[in-house]
């Protein structure tokens, strides 16, 4: 089983490059974030037609996640339980999905940008994480594959940007933001890509300014974390740079990962 991870940035502005990729690569599953779009107005049939199942938890305008698959989906969890408040007490944002697929739990997580730090917009990232916390550790106890990817927002190690100094003041690199993600870890998740390469550079990242693209001036925001039974069975995980380099591009690119499932 391939699974992979991808933040559109717009699902109707980057629909083509979409269904191009979905073609091209084929994955088993792909969870998707930052779609910007209401439910009822998701393109679900024009990718209904290239053989998946949709499902979606979106949001006008902003944020917004989905999960398409080859195979059905079940037990689907649309937001973060128990996440019941946006920023500075507003309505919950549309940022977590959750379904199990062949006998895997896959969650797709767009996890809040948290600037400017300090302020309400961090302090949201770190309750938004502590409510993460809260459900891989449920998760966790099922003792089955559990994959919880997506666009975390966090750069976890300085080795993870192409210029550590000029992060140190930004939400991605906190040491609250930080230690959340190691929180996760600690219950017993890997982060696929560092089982796979264990060290250098493997961005998922690049701003559209200042040719960080072409400068690969990236970070690498974007992540598989798998619990002991889905690390047990994984065969691969890599960046796939390609979508990056092509016209109206996203500004991240996939992550995917090979689960070696029983027949």
């Amino acid at each position: 089983m391939k699974i992979a991870t991808f933040n559109i940035n717009g699902i109707k502005a980057r629909l083509p490059r979409l269904l191009e990729w979905l073609e091209e690569f084929s994955p088993d599953v792909a969870c998707l974030q930052e779609i910007k779009s209401i439910d009822e107005n998701f393109p679900r049939m024009e990718i209904e037609a290239l053989g998946y199942h949709v499902e979606t938890h979106g949001q006008k305008a902003f944020n917004g996640v989905a999960i398409l698959s080859k195979e059905p989906m079940a037990d689907i969890v649309r937001g973060l339980p128990n996440m019941t408040e946006g920023p500075e007490g507003g309505p919950e944002q549309a940022r977590y999905i959750e379904a199990t697929i062949k006998g895997v739990r896959i969650a797709s997580i767009y996890l809040p940008n948290g600037n400017p730090q300090p302020g309400p917009k961090f302090d949201y990232k770190i309750a938004w994480m502590d409510k993460l916390y809260d459900r891989a550790a449920e998760l966790v106890k099922l003792e089955m594959p559990i994959i919880l990817c997506g666009d975390y927002n966090i750069i976890p190690t300085d080795e993870d940007c192409y210029a550590p100094a000029k992060w140190v003041d930004d939400a991605l690199t906190q040491p609250e933001s930080r230690a959340g993600y190691r929180s996760i870890l600690n219950l017993g998740y890997l982060d696929a890509l560092r089982q796979i390469k264990p060290a250098g550079a493997a961005y998922t990242y690049w701003d559209y300014q200042r040719g960080a693209w072409q400068k690969d001036h990236g970070i690498r925001i974007d992540h598989h974390l798998l619990s002991p039974q889905a690390a047990d069975i994984l065969k691969d995980c890599q960046v796939d740079r390609v979508p990056r380099g092509k016209e109206k591009a996203s500004d991240h690119t996939p992550v995917w990962i090979e689960l070696q499932l029983d027949d």
